[in-house]
């Protein structure tokens, strides 16, 4: 694939540009490890202050960014720059917090005393440099997520981002760089997926973070698994969204519309499959599907388009396979179903019923903005629905039931159980999947902590 911005809205090449030869990615690598060696002594206070100013950067370029990434991958211009916003939130909240987060830890005297030590401590301490391997989905968040608490952990990065975000890949090097980090402590990586292996089984780097399909996972699980370094992984996922007879048929409707088709359906976390209980299926069904129907589909650049084009051609004829083998196997199509005419890479909201287990959309993520919709006849058969699926990323759950929201907190398989609300990342809360969704975790302290040596400082009398 040709490391190139192309326009999804129209199909039209903006720019092009050449892989980095091996002689620059090692001069890139011995620079990041050089780089380290100094940054990592820095003070917390002093990569706070270069990340907040980082943050007023971005807020300061939100609109130019915006339209980089709406152009690059096709996402509504309002929702780009929704996204500029939160990323500059998050690195404001690691640069306030990451010193307590990073904190040395003591464990209780008792033990101490029972080691025979006169003081123990636990204490955090940076990797080195870290390959970040991205997508395009949402091509500022997806980096920052690592780049901010990585950057205030001491470690430095290395991102190789997908290859149709090349501008915005660009972008957050220098943004970085125009912040005062020292050069090397975020470096952007213009290369093609063949040269992610060799990058990862060289020495200098230290762990690997990767946000992306399956095989992608499972590719840079193996490498690092063989070089036993670090991995986190956040493979995708199949969201079930519940809805219970004690819901608010009426909001649960509303708001599953923006769970399913935010980012035009391509997020990982979007809700893909609608289990609703039998008693309450019609009516939600029917206020659902006129919520899909009603969405502005247009030019994604225009201040009220709420889905734009889908980030590649490929892209859509996937998901327009999946719909067309679960109609052939007997699904209804509700709305939508059918690519429109005229150029980009535009697919209608779509919304599926009767769906069964040989389908292949039960099994697959649907990557756009096509829903599945399963009736239950009772909260067993909601969570059995819920759980049948090769991904855990997150869960949705619409009840005022308190003891229905502990059940599908114990047993829904997910990293996050969201009640009465649409998934959401937030810089505070941990992220990340179970199944084939990944493992490790991103955001909070958690996340911090996972590129981090944790070291036992025992000191005798």
């Amino acid at each position: 694939m040709p490391i190139a911005t192309v326009n999804p809205a129209n199909g039209e090449t903006l720019k092009t540009y050449e892989p980095m030869d091996e002689d620059e990615l090692e001069r890139r690598l011995e620079l990041a490890e050089a780089t380290f060696r100094t940054y990592r002594a820095t003070s917390f206070a002093d990569r706070a202050r270069l990340l907040k100013r980082a943050a007023d950067l971005l807020d300061e370029d939100r609109e130019e960014i915006g339209r980089v990434m709406t152009t690059e991958m096709g996402k509504p211009v309002t929702q780009a720059r929704a996204e500029a916003a939160k990323c500059a939130k998050a690195m404001r909240w690691y640069a306030e917090r990451a010193e307590g987060l990073l904190a040395d830890e003591e464990p209780p005297e008792a033990d101490v005393r029972d080691s025979g030590a006169a003081r123990v401590r636990v204490r955090y301490r940076p990797l080195g440099p870290v390959l970040a391997v991205m997508p395009w989905n949402f091509p500022l968040w997806q980096v920052i997520r690592f780049a901010a608490p990585a950057l205030m952990a001491g470690n430095v990065g290395l991102l190789k981002h997908a290859s149709n975000v090349p501008q915005t890949a660009l972008y957050l090097e220098d943004l970085f760089h125009r912040a005062g980090f020292p050069e090397g402590c975020f470096q952007t990586l213009l290369i093609g997926s063949g040269a992610v292996d060799d990058i990862l089984r060289d020495e200098r780097v230290k762990a690997a973070t990767l946000t992306g399909s399956e095989p992608a996972g499972r590719a840079v699980a193996s490498t690092a698994g063989q070089m036993i370094k670090k991995t986190v992984l956040e493979l995708g996922g199949s969201d079930p969204y519940v809805v219970m007879p004690s819901a608010d048929v009426d909001r649960a409707a509303e708001v599953a519309v923006t769970a399913r088709v935010q980012n035009n359906g391509q997020s990982c976390i979007a809700a893909k499959r609608f289990i609703v209980h039998t008693d309450v299926y019609d009516a939600f069904a029917e206020k659902f599907v006129a919520g899909m129907r009603a969405l502005r589909i247009g030019d994604p650049l225009a201040e009220d388009t709420e889905i734009g084009p889908l980030a590649s051609e490929r892209g859509r004829t996937d998901l327009e396979e999946l719909v067309d083998d679960a109609r052939r196997s007997g699904a209804e199509v509700l709305c939508g179903g059918q690519r429109p005419d005229g150029p980009g890479w535009y697919y209608p909201p779509t919304v599926l019923s009767g769906i069964t287990r040989e389908m292949r959309i039960h099994r697959e993520e649907a990557f756009g903005p096509v829903a599945t919709l399963y009736r239950a006849d009772d909260l067993d058969e909601a969570v059995l629905i819920a759980n049948d699926t090769p991904f855990g990323l997150s869960s949705n759950v619409w009840t005022r039931d308190g003891n229905e929201v502990e059940r599908f907190a114990r047993d829904l398989e997910a990293g996050s159980v969201y009640v009465n609300g649409m998934t959401a990342s937030h810089p505070a809360f941990p992220f990340g999947g179970v199944k084939r969704s990944g493992y490790g975790r991103e955001l909070s302290g958690h996340g911090i902590r996972e590129f981090c040596n944790i070291t036992t400082v025992w000191q005798g009398a």
